[in-house]
């Protein structure tokens, strides 16, 4: 069997972002307020600082405005959700990002839930996840994971009608919402997770592996279907190396196409997420018009 074809994330996400910048320039013409998005930090997690760095270095060079909040550590809940308040009511922001996670002592769900749905760039309030699962994928910015996940897989015209996906994960920001994503375009979705049991067995009949469980190479090329589609979410470290939830030499392989780690899904996650904050601003500047 021939070696996996590798579903290159940072190539597709490079020509979306060459979309959004041109777009991005065009609007420059004609308005003096560009897309902005904000991106709340609280703590010192050093992943999370080099996500959010990511993201800013993203924004800018497309042209997009962006601003990084960061918060100590211990900022309490009060003091967060006040700063949202105030990002809700300003105009000249567009997309509001809480990154994740969050100290443990803050509640995620209550801090989420305070983001007007309309700059929810995240995809993760409530309302948004409600009209995900509801199918009214039109009327909502979707998680940027997943989302970006679908756009890679579609680049590569992999088959998704009729085939059967299993993710491992069930998190509000991957596992459930690829599933769902995943059932719009007509795929069976089985849900596996730490309470599976004989979890082999689950993988050896996927169609389409989605690996989103935080366990370094947990997924061996040993449980797939000869054929499979693996896409792997995870990000760890491994001997001082990234590495993903697949055991990636072994998996080459065994699946038709697979995503590397780096260079799979996190470019995808970062494009989505400044298409997510275009949509805000156009749809804030035809709410304005509407208004007017």
């Amino acid at each position: 069997m021939a070696m996996a074809q590798i579903l290159n994330g940072k190539e597709v996400s490079d020509r979306v972002l060459a979309q959004l910048s041109d777009e991005l320039k065009a609007i420059s013409t004609i308005s003096q307020t560009l897309p902005k998005l904000v991106v709340v930090l609280v703590g010192d997690d050093a992943a999370s600082q080099v996500y959010v760095n990511k993201k800013a270095k993203t924004a800018k060079t497309i042209g997009m405005a962006s601003e990084v909040l960061v918060f100590p550590s211990e900022t309490s809940q009060a003091t967060l959700l006040e700063e949202i308040k105030r990002l809700n009511s300003d105009a000249s922001v567009h997309g509001i990002l809480i990154q994740l996670p969050l100290p443990k002592h803050l509640n995620s769900l209550e801090v989420l839930s305070a983001i007007d749905p309309a700059k929810d760039v995240d995809g993760l309030h409530p309302y948004s996840m409600g009209r995900l699962l509801v199918g009214d994928l039109e009327n909502t910015n979707l998680p940027c994971t997943p989302s970006g996940i679908m756009t890679l897989l579609k680049a590569y015209n992999v088959p998704i009608a009729g085939k059967h996906a299993v993710v491992l994960g069930r998190s509000n920001i991957v596992g459930k919402p690829i599933g769902l994503l995943l059932l719009q375009e007509n795929a069976t979705v089985t849900y596996c997770h730490s309470r599976t049991p004989d979890l082999e067995s689950w993988i050896a009949q996927a169609d389409i592996v989605i690996a989103a469980v935080g366990i370094p190479k947990m997924v061996k090329g040993s449980s797939l279907k000869p054929g499979s589609v693996v896409v792997d979410v995870g990000i760890n470290r491994l001997d001082g190396k990234l590495v993903g939830d697949v055991d990636f030499e072994s998996a080459l392989e065994k699946a038709s196409f697979i995503t590397p780690v780096p260079g799979g899904v996190g470019p995808m996650t970062i494009a989505t997420l400044m298409q997510n904050t275009l949509s805000c601003y156009q749809k804030s500047q035809e709410s304005a018009l509407i208004s007017s």
